[in-house]
């Protein structure tokens, strides 16, 4: 059972931010909101701990987290936000985590949003990150990092990556992605017990962000596309995320292709929650950051491995709260 925190944050995201995704007028009203008060920046105590610097890539910012330990990796951090809205403190809050406890290096590319921008100036901007970050760092070493919105851009960028035969990254760590916007009577049915997200004002986020492309597309839909060409990869999905069904199936397929994936379900938590401090999302971190420190990749699980769930035990563990 979730942790006491944990049912208040699930309450209180029902009665609050649920509202966001109930249909196509309130999530337009709700991008007008966040148009209104957003702040990409991280917070500044951070940025001085941290020693955060700013680029400018394709005319978008993005933000650099040095490197404190040789050897320990490039992280490129994709944020969620139904590719509609800014990154937030909470993501911050992760990526300082990540980056204090595993001195890897950090970029955070803040991407052009939707509906002002479409598909094609979110991975322009994202590849040309890549590229960057290739000419910083070798390939092997670099990790894909995504939440929601952010996973799915992490699996298509690799896609597309190996489409134009560039370098792979060395490893994925996925966060409740939006893998398959076809699972639609299972999302529906799913929504009904999902504190946060709703399907009507979901699929009007990705019409507005996939520039006319069927939601069976691999670029929308990375679960119908090439999946044998992703590298290690670390998923987290939980039971009460109507996008859980759709990871699973992403999990399966990828496996099947041979690719090595590791899953960890949450029982009875809500979607993206390794990003609010609880003593569900510190267990989750702390698999983030054992996984982070192996060198070694993994052998690749024999092909047609039929998808496992790594956390229906391991969930049930205690672990710290996150420091404030």
């Amino acid at each position: 059972m979730p942790s006491l925190k944990s049912r208040l944050v699930g309450l209180y995201l029902k009665l609050t931010r649920k509202k966001a995704f109930s249909s196509a007028e309130e999530l337009h009203r709700w991008i007008a909101r966040d148009r209104q008060r957003q702040d990409h920046r991280p917070p500044s105590a951070l940025t001085l701990a941290l020693g955060i610097t700013q680029r400018s890539i394709d005319g978008f910012p993005v933000y650099d987290i040095p490197a404190a330990n040789k050897g320990a990796g490039h992280v490129v951090y994709f944020h969620g936000g139904a590719f509609c809205f800014e990154i937030t403190r909470y993501h911050w809050q992760l990526i300082a985590d990540v980056a204090r406890r595993t001195g890897a290096r950090v970029t955070v590319p803040i991407y052009p949003l939707a509906p002002e921008h479409d598909f094609h100036a979110m991975f322009r901007m994202a590849m040309e990150t890549y590229r960057a970050v290739l000419g910083e760092s070798p390939a092997s070493e670099v990790v894909f990092m995504g939440d929601s919105a952010g996973g799915n851009m992490a699996v298509v960028l690799t896609m597309l990556a190996a489409e134009r035969r560039l370098p792979l990254p060395g490893r994925h760590v996925l966060i409740s992605p939006g893998l398959d916007m076809t699972a639609g009577e299972a999302m529906v049915e799913a929504a009904l017990d999902d504190p946060w997200l709703d399907v009507p004002g979901g699929m009007e986020a990705i019409r507005l962000y996939c520039a006319g492309l069927d939601v069976a597309d691999w670029r929308i839909s990375p679960r119908h596309g090439d999946l044998s060409v992703l590298p290690k990869t670390l998923v987290f999905s939980s039971t009460r995320d109507l996008l859980h069904s759709g990871t699973l199936g992403f999990v399966e397929g990828a496996r099947a292709a041979g690719v090595d994936v590791e899953l960890f379900v949450e029982e009875g938590m809500y979607h993206v929650w390794p990003l609010i401090e609880t003593i569900e999302a510190r267990r989750a971190r702390d698999h983030i950051v054992a996984f982070l420190r192996r060198q070694a990749p993994a052998a690749k699980p024999p092909r047609g491995r039929k998808a496992g769930l790594l956390g229906a035990a391991a969930g049930r563990s205690a672990g710290p709260t996150l420091p404030g």
